[in-house]
Parts: C-alpha cells; sequence; structure tokens
C-alpha cells in the first residue's frame, strides 16, 4: 500500500514536471519559433503554447520596434573635407523565421551595412549640403537598408542622423563666414533702411509743398472771388445810385439855367487850386448858351447895393 502511493506520487511529479516543461507562456510583443530534433516546426503566437519537452525546442523572438546605434565614423565629402558622421537605425521585425535563420546578427549587420552606405552618400555631397540636407540623407539611407533588410524580414522604419561634426578650422572658418554674411545683411538692411526713410522724408516734403501751393492758390482764389464780389456789389451801389439820381432829375424837370449853375460848382471843386488839368466835356455851346442865358437874367434884375 505505501508502495503503491510512492509511485502515484511519483507518477504525479513526473506528470507536473514534463508539464512544466511542455508549457511554454509567449508574451504580447513575441512570437515562437519551434523546432523539434532541429528542424524548424512552426511559429506560435503570443499566449500559451504546448512543444515536447526534450523533442522540441523554442526561440522568443521579440517583434518590438528596436534601435540601432551606428558609431561614429571618419568620411570624406566631394569637397575634400573630413567629417565625423553617426546615426540612428530604428526596425522592426516582419518575418521572425527570416530574421533567425537568414542572419546570424542582424544588429552588426544592420550596423555595418548603415555606415557603408553613409559613406557613399556624404561623399557624393559638398559640406554645405550635406548640413543642410539631413532630411535628404535620411530618407536615402533608410529606403537602402530597407530594401537591403527586406530578404532579412525586417522592416527599417527611420534613418536619423545624430551628428555631421566638420574639423575645428573648418567650423572656425564657417563661423567666420556666417559673422560676415551676417554683418553684411546688417549693413544691407540699414541702407535700405537709411534710403526708405530719405524717399519718404522727400515725399512729405514733397507733399507738403504740393499743399502749401494749393492752399495759398485756394486762398489767392477766395481773396480774389472776395474783390470781384466786392467791386460787383459797389458797381451794382453806383449803378443804383446814378439810376436814383438820374431818374430823381428827369422826374424834376430840371432847367437849362440850374444844369448851368451846378457845371459852375463842378468846375469851381475842379478847380480849386490842387489839379493840375482841367478837362472840359465836348458839348460846351449848350453850356456856354445856358451861361449867357444867366448873365441876360442878370442884368435884367440888377442887384441892389
Amino acid at each position: 500500500m505505501a508502495a503503491a502511493f510512492i509511485l502515484l506520487v511519483l507518477v504525479l511529479i513526473f506528470v507536473f514536471v514534463v508539464l512544466a516543461m511542455s508549457l511554454r507562456v509567449i508574451r504580447p510583443w513575441q512570437k515562437g519559433l519551434i523546432e523539434r530534433l532541429g528542424r524548424f516546426k512552426r511559429t506560435a503566437m503570443p499566449g500559451l503554447t504546448l512543444i515536447y519537452p526534450g523533442i522540441d525546442t523554442m526561440r522568443r523572438v521579440d517583434m518590438r520596434e528596436q534601435v540601432v546605434d551606428v558609431p561614429p565614423q571618419s568620411v570624406i565629402t566631394q569637397d575634400n573635407v573630413l567629417v565625423s558622421v553617426d546615426a540612428v537605425v530604428y526596425y522592426e521585425v516582419t518575418d521572425p523565421v527570416k530574421v533567425t535563420y537568414n542572419i546570424a546578427d542582424f544588429g552588426l549587420a544592420s550596423t555595418k551595412l548603415a555606415q557603408t552606405n553613409l559613406r557613399n552618400l556624404i561623399g557624393d555631397m559638398e559640406l554645405d549640403t550635406c548640413l543642410t540636407s539631413r532630411e535628404v540623407i535620411n530618407t536615402k539611407l533608410r529606403q537602402i537598408l530597407d530594401d537591403a533588410t527586406d530578404t532579412w524580414g525586417v522592416k527599417v522604419t527611420r534613418v536619423e542622423l545624430q551628428r555631421i561634426d566638420p574639423p575645428i578650422d573648418v567650423t572656425e572658418a564657417m563661423h567666420r563666414q556666417m559673422k560676415a554674411e551676417r554683418d553684411r545683411r546688417a549693413k544691407i538692411l540699414e541702407a535700405e533702411g537709411d534710403k526708405a526713410s530719405f524717399i519718404l522724408n522727400a515725399e512729405g516734403e514733397k507733399r507738403s509743398k504740393v499743399l502749401r501751393a494749393e492752399g495759398e492758390m485756394e486762398s489767392m482764389m477766395r481773396v480774389a472771388d472776395g474783390i470781384k464780389y466786392r467791386k460787383t456789389i459797389e458797381a451794382e451801389g453806383e449803378a443804383k445810385a446814378v439810376e436814383l439820381v438820374f431818374n430823381a432829375i428827369h422826374e424834376g424837370g430840371p432847367t437849362t439855367d440850374l444844369i448851368a449853375i451846378k457845371y459852375l460848382d463842378a468846375l469851381t471843386k475842379v478847380a480849386d487850386g490842387k489839379a493840375t488839368k482841367l478837362f472840359l466835356p465836348m458839348e460846351t455851346s449848350a453850356i456856354l448858351g445856358s451861361l449867357a442865358g444867366i448873365g441876360e437874367l442878370f442884368k435884367e434884375n440888377p442887384v441892389s447895393e
């Protein structure tokens, strides 16, 4: 009875050990490659899988995106400048079978491949182009690596250049060139500002003179209009006065004697000693006749003393 119990316990322990050796847990970011007697049998998906212990073996392949650091290397550009370049390659496994059986060390292979192609790309560019075309270099290098690693079951997602370091003397020359360029731009901007200021001042002065001339002309026109209006009013007043005098004279029925007396008064005012010339009207015969008539009147009616 005791022997049977011991045998049962041993059987249970054996079954437990076999189950423990047969069950495998695959994480969500992994896939399992199961080999049976040295030959690839199947690919196990994430979760719990069962293998035959002692016969089957399993390799786990990480399916997450991986990073390969490409160490710095010296590269000569097209214009014979020695620069130090390093990069970072991001990739992810698309086929765990190929990445396991088609390449022995993908990390080392991708690093060497990236270094070689990076040297070729930089060697076909000048230094200035390299420094300003990082995105172009990244795109070309990613395309080259992606095409080369397709048979390895890997997809290159991104390639990023970390540094492109020229020699110290070249860097100092670049700094001097950049400073000279900025000084040149500053002088150009200052000259353009002075030019714009001079043009604005000239336009302002021109506009001021035009407005001043327009104001003076408008003022003169207003003065002329005022003088014209005043003269018009005076002329109308004089014409009205002449008309009134004329009408009053004709309505009063003046005689030639009265006209002669008025004429004499006018001559008296003209010849008051201030005038240097004396103008007589052309029609003097009628006036002289009136004066003769006035003389006859004085003879007929002598003034008593």
